[in-house]
C-alpha cells in the first residue's frame, strides 16, 4: 500500500478534511486516492443526513410538547448562556409559517451544539436535546430496551 504525502495533499485539497482524516482515508482504501475521496464523500453524507434526521426529531418533539398545550416557552442555550427565549406562540407561528427554515435554523443549532429546553406553565424546565438522544439510541439499539425490562 503505497501513501505518500502527495497523495494526501490532494485529498486535503479537493475534500478539505484533515491530514489525520485523508491518510485514515488512504489506509481504508489501500492508497487509492479515488476511493479515499468517496470513502470521506460518504461520511461527510451520512453526517450531515443524521444531522437533518436529528433536527426534524428534535422539531417534532417540540411540536408534540406544545400540541401538549402545557408550554410557555422555548429557550435555546450554548455553553449555559441564553441565546433565545422565544415564546411558544411565536414559536408555533413562525414553524407553520415557514418549517423548512425552522427545520434549518434547528439543525444549524444543533451543529453548533446548542441546546433546546422547553418551560412548561408549571415552570418545568425539559431538555429536548436529552430527550432525542435517548429516541435515537433506542431506535439504533432495541434490544437494549427489551432487555431492560
Amino acid at each position: 500500500m503505497d501513501i505518500s504525502l502527495d497523495k494526501i495533499d490532494l485529498i486535503v485539497e479537493r475534500t478539505g478534511v484533515s491530514y489525520r482524516e485523508a491518510k485514515e482515508a488512504l489506509e481504508k482504501s489501500n492508497g487509492d486516492v479515488l476511493e479515499a475521496i468517496i470513502y470521506i464523500e460518504n461520511q461527510n453524507k451520512s453526517f450531515t443526513e443524521n444531522m437533518g434526521n436529528k433536527g426534524e426529531q428534535l422539531l417534532d418533539k417540540l411540536k408534540e410538547y406544545i400540541r401538549k398545550g402545557n408550554v410557555t416557552k422555548i429557550i435555546i442555550k450554548k455553553d449555559g448562556e441564553v441565546i433565545m427565549n422565544i415564546p411558544v406562540s411565536a414559536g408555533t407561528i413562525g414553524t407553520i409559517l415557514a418549517p423548512q427554515i425552522a427545520l434549518l435554523g434547528f439543525s444549524a443549532a444543533l451543529l453548533s451544539k446548542c441546546t433546546f429546553e422547553i418551560v412548561k406553565e408549571d415552570g418545568e424546565t425539559i431538555n429536548i436535546n436529552e430527550t432525542v438522544e435517548k429516541e435515537i439510541h433506542k431506535s439504533k439499539n432495541p434490544t437494549d430496551e427489551n432487555s431492560s425490562k
